[in-house]
């Protein structure tokens, strides 16, 4: 799950330009010049028995485009496409149709997010992680709720989020930003993982020679003491009070950058 496309809407500010076949236009060039060399002279990443008239490139781009513009609902991006673009997208596909191919698409569009990601900060060396509570349902509907049950590999839990002071049913989310607030990873764990054991997945982020600068919920001598073995990664987090034997790293300046 990648949270990357208002790193496109900052990159593009198309916060101003509400015209969707216009701002379409300027991704499709964006993703072609991306995916160059992955791309197919029919604008396909693979081959089609029959070649589709919308093609996977105009797929990702549209995808991404909604996503920019903050269109988060199918429904409404094509009942928008139907009524005022039908002309500018005479092969649009169907929605159905659209929806299973940007799933099976989506490796595609998170690479364009960190061509661009790589782009707006192309030497950032410090990083910010926190984690966010995602709730599925109320808590007295915990025990008779079915939502997100069909895989026994990823359940909800119970947890609490500290510093919110809230006792929830759902996931945690973990997100790491840059400075200037662009998101550049997200993870999703069960609520009732501590945050200090996500740590140890972040081999797939490939972070590299940074600080990444984190809250005492991510406080583990063993793990700081792995990612600066591994990666020179500098956990960089506050002291508890009772912690007197360790230097303290932690300064006004990372806790003003936290506030991110």
């Amino acid at each position: 799950m990648i949270l990357k496309f208002s790193i496109l809407r900052e990159y593009l500010t198309l916060s101003y330009m509400h015209n969707l076949k216009t701002n379409f236009d300027k991704f499709l060039f964006i993703t072609k010049s991306v995916l160059a060399d992955h791309l197919r002279p029919d604008g396909n990443f693979g081959p089609y028995r029959h070649p589709p008239k919308f093609s996977d490139i105009e797929i990702v781009s549209l995808s991404l485009t909604a996503e920019a513009l903050g269109i988060d609902s199918e429904n409404l991006l094509f009942y928008k496409l139907k009524k005022e673009y039908m002309a500018e997208f005479p092969a649009l596909t169907h929605r159905c149709n659209y929806n299973r191919r940007r799933k099976r698409l989506n490796g595609y569009i998170s690479l364009v997010s960190d061509k661009i990601a790589k782009k707006i900060n192309p030497q950032e060396q410090q990083y910010i992680i926190d984690s966010i509570p995602l709730p599925v349902c109320q808590n007295a509907r915990t025990y008779r709720t079915t939502i997100c049950r069909d895989d026994p590999k990823v359940l909800p839990a119970k947890g609490y989020h500290a510093s919110h002071k809230l006792h929830y049913f759902g996931f945690k989310m973990q997100l790491i930003i840059t400075r200037q607030g662009i998101p550049i990873s997200a993870g999703l764990t069960a609520a009732n993982v501590h945050d200090v054991h996500y740590l140890g997945m972040l081999g797939d982020v490939q972070l590299h020679g940074c600080e990444l600068i984190a809250d005492k919920g991510y406080l583990s001598l063993p793990y700081q003491t792995s990612l600066f073995e591994t990666d020179k990664i500098r956990l960089i987090t506050p002291l508890r009070v009772n912690m007197k034997n360790r230097v303290n790293q932690w300064t006004p300046g990372y806790r003003h950058m936290r506030k991110r």
